[in-house]
């Protein structure tokens, strides 16, 4: 009878253990999707140094832990070359945080700006769909002005017409994001900066430098960290 007393204490304490262990918490990091073009992928800088891994440092300097990046991003790509991508990638169902920027290309090309809006609608959807329709997981950057870039000006381009071409993107990307009630982040007045600052443009004399990139990333950073998770 002591034997089997002292079974049954052992038994019942091995359970109440397991029980202890599953109510336990799980430390799990959050994830970040990324997509869009060139901009979302740093061309000319380094990986670290691309506003979505800088976002990333930030995040997790603050204490919300998040993974590398997973990013859909190519140069050169419009709103219908990332829609053509997105199914062609191994991503996941469901993501803690995804950003989307898209749409200087569709603006280069001289694409239509009707066009624009309903490839950036499904593009929206499509960002709501992976952060699970939480959408203030989601987050919209607005479209930066590379008209005042040295790039522009070498290549003989209308300047004023560009960054009138941007403002009318920006303006249907806007007008799509807030009527989904998202997020969105208006970088394009500080990029114009660089008309005059040398030290925000990467040496391809075209795109953004690290350190834009990093005020991207502290402008997101703040909206992130005030999002519900």
């Amino acid at each position: 009878m002591k034997i089997f007393g002292i079974l049954t204490l052992v038994i019942l304490a091995s359970s109440c253990q397991k029980k202890i262990n599953i109510s336990q918490p799980v430390s799990m990091n959050k994830t970040y999707l990324a997509l869009g073009d060139s901009y979302t992928i740093g061309e000319s800088v380094t990986r670290d140094q691309s506003f979505p891994y800088q976002l990333t440092a930030k995040l997790n300097l603050a204490g919300m832990k998040v993974s590398p990046p997973e990013i859909v991003a190519t140069t050169g790509w419009t709103t219908d070359d990332l829609i053509k991508a997105i199914p062609q990638n191994n991503l996941q169902k469901k993501y803690d945080l995804v950003t989307l920027l898209i749409g200087v290309n569709n603006q280069y090309r001289g694409y239509s700006p009707d066009v624009y809006r309903r490839e950036f609608k499904e593009l929206l959807k499509t960002a709501i769909n992976f952060a699970g329709g939480n959408k203030s997981h989601v987050f919209v950057v607005s479209i930066p002005d590379w008209g005042v870039t040295a790039f522009a000006q070498k290549s003989n381009r209308d300047i004023a017409k560009i960054s009138e071409e941007i403002d009318l993107f920006n303006a249907i990307n806007k007008d799509e994001t807030l009527a989904e009630n998202i997020q969105y982040i208006d970088i394009t007045a500080g990029s114009r900066r660089a008309g005059s600052d040398d030290s925000l443009i990467a040496t391809d004399g075209l795109h953004p430098s690290a350190k834009m990139y990093a005020e991207w990333a502290e402008m997101l950073g703040e909206q992130v960290l005030k999002a519900t998770y």
